[in-house]
């Protein structure tokens, strides 16, 4: 087995496995009922995706590259360059750090 993708919650983990069973890779959601076992502690626990057959890294990572894109979640490429300002900007802000223009 291989742990593969940390999910923000169950209901995208389930997602995950179902797009992946789709496409015949193997895999199971393991720790997403861990945040009850905490009692009063804080849980921060996020469900896994673990791939069954470690053979098949390749077909799921473009499963996921696919999952992702179509819920709008696939980071933007490259720093990019603001068009009120010309500052260049980091690629994961949607903000121009200099002026606060939003990128276009």
């Amino acid at each position: 087995m291989l742990k593969f993708y940390e999910a923000r919650d169950s209901l995208e983990a389930r997602q995950l496995v179902d797009a992946l069973a789709a496409h015949r890779v193997e895999a199971t959601v393991l720790g997403e009922y861990l945040s009850g076992a905490a009692g009063e502690l804080p849980a921060i626990n996020f469900p896994w995706v673990w791939l069954i057959n470690n053979e098949d890294l390749v077909a799921a990572q473009g499963v996921l590259d696919g999952f992702m894109a179509s819920r709008g979640n696939l980071p933007k490429a490259g720093p990019w360059v603001c068009e009120d300002c010309a500052a260049q900007v980091d690629a994961g802000f949607d903000i121009c750090w200099q002026c606060g223009a939003s990128r276009k």
